[in-house]
Parts: structure tokens; C-alpha cells; sequence
């Protein structure tokens, strides 16, 4: 009886998460109009509180 637990899975789930979004924060930096569109888009796709996330990186009058 081994396997990964339901509160295992999302620990990673949440790492990851944190991962990217560090990616995206570092990315932003640099990033022209049209990428800091396709990056909101895909922390849109990547997690469920994305607007607050998007608040807080600066991005949030970019909604569709």
C-alpha cells in the first residue's frame, strides 16, 4: 500500500506553482507589451487565484 498522498500531491502542486511564478516575476522584468500579455495568460491557465496574482505583479488592467 505505498503511493503518493492526496496532501502530497497538492504540496507539489504548490511548489511548482511557486516555481513558476517565480520564473514569470523574473521574466516580467524584461518583458515587452505583447510577452507580458502571453505570460498573464498563462498564470491565468496555471492557477485559480490568478487575478490576485496578477494584481500584484502589475498586471491586472490586462484582463481580457
Amino acid at each position: 500500500m505505498g503511493g503518493i498522498s492526496e496532501r502530497h500531491k497538492e504540496i507539489k502542486r504548490r511548489r511548482h506553482r511557486r516555481k513558476k511564478l517565480n520564473v514569470f516575476a523574473r521574466k516580467l522584468k524584461k518583458a515587452t507589451a505583447s510577452e507580458r500579455t502571453n505570460i498573464g495568460d498563462k498564470i491565468r491557465h496555471l492557477t485559480t487565484g490568478a487575478e490576485v496574482i496578477l494584481k500584484n505583479f502589475g498586471l491586472a488592467e490586462s484582463k481580457r
